[in-house]
């Protein structure tokens, strides 16, 4: 029997390099995949694959907030992060919202077939990239630095839609995009500049950058 997987990662290539390598282990199945994290949550909740690997750096709902609704949704399904990104907030903000696993792109073949093993058998696994000093702070129950992060005030709504505004959306954009309405969204991006103090559109942006909602 087979192990259903969807692939979320917004770049065509690397999801077909991706299904290719999965694919030519039998025990392993693509059954979807998604370009965005809004899509990503769709698929998954049709498909209800065993495991989701998941890209942290995508359009319309960042892997983080994805991961944290896919967790809130469907708790059974295993998550194992992809990304590029090593450093500690990166690492840090998936475990807290549920990842069960971390790899990094660099990666080779058998890390990757490793580590969805591992996750798919209720294991963590975490890239040996990663610092384990950062994984010690984890398993010790601290965030790290010590201290919030700017978005940690911030409702998941919220973190959309400064990710959206970040992409470069208007309000009418972005209400189409979360199927809400235009004053809603405008509630939401007031009590997001109230809560991060930053009051105009570059200076969103600038706070998704430091972030990492959106690539600077």
């Amino acid at each position: 029997m087979y192990r259903k997987i969807v692939i979320a990662e917004d770049h065509t290539i690397m999801r077909e390099g991706l299904k290719a390598l999965i694919s030519s282990h039998g025990e392993y199945m693509v059954v979807g995949e998604a370009c965005d994290g809004l899509e990503a949550l769709r698929i998954v909740g049709v498909l209800k694959p065993d495991l989701v690997l998941m890209d942290l750096s995508m359009p319309k709902l960042n892997g983080v907030d994805a991961i944290r609704s896919l967790k809130k949704a469907c708790p059974q399904i295993k998550i194992l992060v992809l990304t590029v990104h090593k450093a500690e907030e990166y690492v840090l903000a998936s475990l807290r919202a549920g990842a069960d696993g971390y790899l990094l792109k660099d990666s080779t073949h058998s890390e990757l077939i490793n580590a969805i093993e591992h996750v798919l058998h209720g294991n963590a696994y975490i890239s040996p990239g990663i610092s384990g000093q950062i994984i010690q702070g984890y398993l010790n129950g601290r965030d790290g630095s010590g201290v919030a992060s700017s978005l940690d005030m911030l409702t998941q709504r919220e973190r959309e839609i400064l990710k959206l505004v970040a992409e470069g959306y208007k309000n009418r954009e972005i209400a189409d995009l979360l199927c809400i309405s235009v004053k809603t969204v405008e509630k939401h991006r007031d009590n997001l500049m109230k809560k991060t103090d930053r009051h105009n559109a570059s200076a969103l942006t600038a706070l998704a950058i430091e972030n990492g909602l959106v690539n600077g």
